[in-house]
């Protein structure tokens, strides 16, 4: 661990700063680059994002097994990222709801004994699954109507947050996991978090602190932030020795993605993908590993960018490729969209599906269902598989925990 160097915009991926806040630390003499511009992260221990990954107990943590079997249902299961995650990590999955047809096709392909159920969440009778041990689910954060100051379970009515509440009232499961978007922190200027915090203590459940995770702290080559919300019965709480994952002890890149090595031991097999138009290949085909259209030529960049080209503004994922060198840009639901471009790092060429699934964490062996862009769409927004094994088994030696003291 004390010999792993980084470059500097690993350095900047660690520090959530921008490369040029770095160059700034240089400058000013707070962080020190070895002579091939590299840093050592036993240098730069005096960041506790760093000290963290030099002293994480990640491997003491590979051990936590389940002491018995923890039942789980999911709701809002998408293709299975969540789901993966949480099996790798010990949980024995009930139950598992989706409405996207695709999504369900893809999670019985891969897992046929796995109890799919296709539909609506607000049309599932959940009493049948009362005491589960855990639930989860990563609930679409729409927006409430704040009619009253405070509000309750019964004001979250029409929302896909109250049928996710009231599957938690129904089986009432020893803890549950709630997994959302950044922004929900911030969402309606906090509002929407604080009427989500009121109904898990109405219906008695003690909320830990949420936390954002970021993605690249859990061998995921991707900046890509989740925040979880992890809650324990209030009859259990008292039992609770919940602790976030620690962080892995390097940040893995795009390379660790596609080529054999860290993560994979192959090559990322061939795949179907999207396509570039002849003109935008020839305009990307100019664009650095790395870079994006602020590396085009002037005129090329007037083309491309159109009105945007006059907006000011970083705009860094326009005409964006990918390097081998750093974690990927959080994916979206299609690669090739002009104000989110994700281009292999060599080839001229959108990422492929199994390009997007790598990146993600997905196992080469999960295959998917659908057309190409439903495809793209259910990698896209999934829980990247290592991350939700990563706070999996930190929910497994919760329920450990409450297991051991009220036997």
């Amino acid at each position: 661990m004390s010999k792993e160097m980084i470059s500097e915009s690993l350095l900047a991926d660690i520090m959530s700063v921008s490369k040029r806040t770095v160059e700034s630390w240089k400058k000013n003499g707070k962080v020190k680059s070895l002579k091939d511009g590299c840093y050592s992260l036993s240098d730069l221990d005096y960041f506790p994002q760093v000290k963290a990954m030099i002293e994480s107990s990640w491997n003491k943590e590979q051990a936590i097994k389940p002491i018995k079997k923890y039942n789980s249902i999911e709701l809002f299961a998408g293709a299975g990222g969540l789901a993966i995650g949480l099996e790798k990590a010990g949980f024995n999955s009930v139950a598992l709801n989706e409405i996207d047809k695709d999504a369900c096709a893809t999670l019985r392909k891969n897992r046929p004994d796995w109890n799919v159920i296709e539909g609506n969440v607000s049309n599932i009778d959940f009493t049948v699954y009362k005491n589960i041990d855990f639930l989860s689910g990563g609930f679409p954060c729409q927006a409430f109507s704040y009619a009253g100051k405070k509000l309750g379970f019964e004001d979250t009515r029409g929302t896909l947050f109250f049928e996710f509440v009231r599957a938690i009232k129904e089986i009432k499961p020893k803890v549950f996991l709630g997994e959302n978007v950044r922004g929900l922190l911030t969402h309606d200027n906090g509002k929407t978090l604080e009427a989500i915090k009121s109904v898990i203590q109405e219906i008695g459940y003690t909320l830990i602190q949420p936390k954002v995770l970021k993605a690249i702290f859990y061998r995921v080559p991707q900046k890509r932030e989740r925040l979880f919300l992890v809650c324990i019965r209030n009859d259990l709480v008292k039992y609770s020795n919940f602790e976030w994952p620690e962080p892995f002890g390097k940040i893995l890149t795009v390379k660790d993605a596609l080529l054999k090595g860290n993560l994979y031991d192959s090559d990322c097999p061939k795949s179907q993908g999207q396509v570039y138009p002849e003109r935008k290949k020839k305009i990307l085909a100019m664009v650095p590993p790395g870079g994006c259209w602020v590396d085009l030529p002037d005129e090329i960049q007037r083309e491309y960018m159109q009105k945007s080209y006059f907006m000011g503004g970083g705009k860094t994922g326009m005409a964006r490729r990918l390097s081998y060198d750093s974690p990927s840009l959080t994916l979206t639901c299609a690669p090739a969209q002009k104000q989110t471009e994700r281009c292999h790092p060599e080839d001229t060429r959108p990422l492929n599906i199994r390009e997007y699934a790598r990146i993600q964490t997905f196992p080469d062996k999960w295959k998917f269902v659908g057309s190409i862009s439903s495809q793209y769409k259910q990698i896209g927004n999934a829980v990247p598989v290592n991350l939700a094994q990563a706070i999996g088994r930190k929910l497994i030696a919760l329920l450990n925990n409450i297991e051991n003291q009220i036997i």
